[in-house]
């Protein structure tokens, strides 16, 4: 991750260094969670702390592009969300994501405005993320769950993808250098591996023992049979962020015919 972060700080200078009297950098506090074949459809379940750095490069007033690497950690348990608490399914896993992402203001915005100091705005874009999937300890993927390390059982899922990130949040002018920002974001995935339930048991859950971690997370409860649905592989998984972020105008350089944008 130290690497990861690095290489979008150097992103960060060489933009600011070419577009620097229209650019922003700024820092992102916030939660983290994520919706699935555990937690369906609660908002805000088992929010996490997540915490991202970006680069704002505003085209005029309305319009901006953001470049941002996020990460923070999602966690689900049947027991908690209550969803389907029988089946007693849990996990938690990183999520670290680099996103690229257009923002369109509704009203007229910049830093250090005396009149258009605030705005409403949505953005959406495109992401990379990477994510790992555990419960106590273990890494679910290397169990093969899912029946994925027998001679039968399918590939086994990827730990990175793509996501169309995609929210709402609202932009405050604090000084004529900050800026304020709180945003809620949802991100649509295209697995739905994230909490590593997708399809079928593969086990017999009266043959199980609950000794051996590959048989026991597969069906905590061993109640179920082979080919009985363990989760729904229609629905993809989401993973969202929300929080505040604090932003920095830069005006360090000015190419000609550059300028601010005037009140």
């Amino acid at each position: 991750m130290k690497k990861f972060y690095l290489s979008i700080l150097i992103l960060f200078v060489t933009y600011t260094a070419t577009f620097a009297q229209l650019g922003e950098i700024g820092g992102f506090v916030g939660g983290s969670y994520y919706l699935g074949d555990i937690n369906p459809s609660k908002q805000f379940s088992q929010t996490q702390i997540a915490e991202g750095l970006f680069f704002r490069y505003n085209f005029d007033s309305r319009l901006a592009l953001r470049l941002s690497a996020f990460r923070g950690e999602i966690k689900s348990d049947d027991k908690i969300v209550k969803y389907n608490e029988q089946r007693g399914l849990k996990f938690q896993s990183k999520i670290n994501e680099a996103s690229l992402q257009f923002e369109f203001n509704f009203f007229r915005y910049y830093i250090g405005s005396s009149i258009n100091y605030y705005t409403p705005y949505i953005f959406g874009g495109i992401s990379y993320f990477t994510f790992k999937p555990e419960a106590d300890g273990y890494d679910l993927r290397a169990l093969g769950t899912e029946g994925q390390n027998t001679p039968t059982g399918d590939k086994k899922y990827s730990l990175n993808g793509i996501s169309i990130p995609f929210g709402i949040g609202v932009k405050y002018s604090l000084s004529n250098k900050f800026g304020l920002g709180l945003e809620w974001g949802l991100r649509k995935t295209f697995t739905d591996y994230i909490d590593d339930v997708s399809k079928t048991y593969y086990l017999d859950g009266n043959n199980i023992d609950p000794n051996i971690p590959e048989q026991y997370y597969s069906d905590p409860s061993r109640l179920n049979k082979p080919d009985m649905q363990r989760g729904n592989s229609k629905n993809n998984d989401w993973y969202s962020f929300a929080g505040i972020s604090v932003s920095y105008k830069i005006n360090l350089r000015c190419y000609r015919g550059c300028r601010d944008f005037p009140d």
